[in-house]
């Protein structure tokens, strides 16, 4: 498996200490590491080859603390264009070289402390890819009615994989208002989208 790991963003979250130009996930927020730094050491735990899309004004402080990452792994993007873009540009790079290797885009500003439920969840999410030749989405269970995340809709389970439900996904809503999270949350039927999603990298770039 190759594991994308999508490090822009403009870094308003948590200013001031987040900068346009140090953006959250260069930042040492929970440990000695950066939030960076972190969601690479997972990734290592489950992935074969890892790739960073990154902007090019934060490409060198990320060449810096990634030492031991390949710099052709760093695709630097010229200007801040989204996420879809960040996931085009990557395939783009890998897909020729790659394109029957299962690839899996992660982002960078994650703070995730079970790091084995983290791999368990990935490597499930993945056979669920290659099984039924779909994009497969990871979801969390929400806590509380936010606003500021997408949501999925889950339908029937298709399957169960190492003790993982894997659900049909059924509906996506993009950062709905409140009363609509509050539906939600009360419903048991959404998940919070953490923006992970999976799928063979031939496909992923055909569609």
């Amino acid at each position: 498996m190759i594991i994308v790991i999508i490090a822009g963003g403009s870094g308003t979250r948590l200013w001031p200490l987040s900068q346009p130009d140090y953006p959250k996930h260069l930042l040492k927020l929970t440990g000695k590491n950066s939030l960076l730094q972190n969601t690479y050491n997972r990734a290592k735990a489950v992935a074969s080859e890892i790739y960073i899309v990154t902007e090019i004004s934060h490409s060198s402080e990320v060449q810096t603390q990634l030492p031991d990452l390949p710099p052709e792994h760093i695709i630097i993007e010229p200007a801040r264009r989204g996420t879809a873009s960040c996931i085009i540009l990557a395939l783009a790079t890998i897909q020729a070289e790659h394109p029957d290797e299962d690839v899996a885009f992660i982002h960078a500003d994650h703070h995730i402390i079970d790091v084995d439920g983290f791999t368990k969840t990935v490597t499930a999410a993945c056979q669920a890819a290659r099984e039924h030749t779909k994009i497969t989405l990871i979801g969390l269970k929400p806590t509380y009615p936010a606003t500021g995340f997408g949501y999925i809709q889950i339908g029937n389970v298709v399957e169960t994989i190492n003790g993982l439900d894997v659900h049909e996904a059924t509906n996506f809503k993009e950062k709905p208002d409140f009363a609509t999270a509050q539906k939600y949350l009360k419903g048991g039927d959404y998940l919070w989208n953490l923006g992970l999603l999976l799928r063979r990298c031939q496909y992923l770039w055909r569609q």
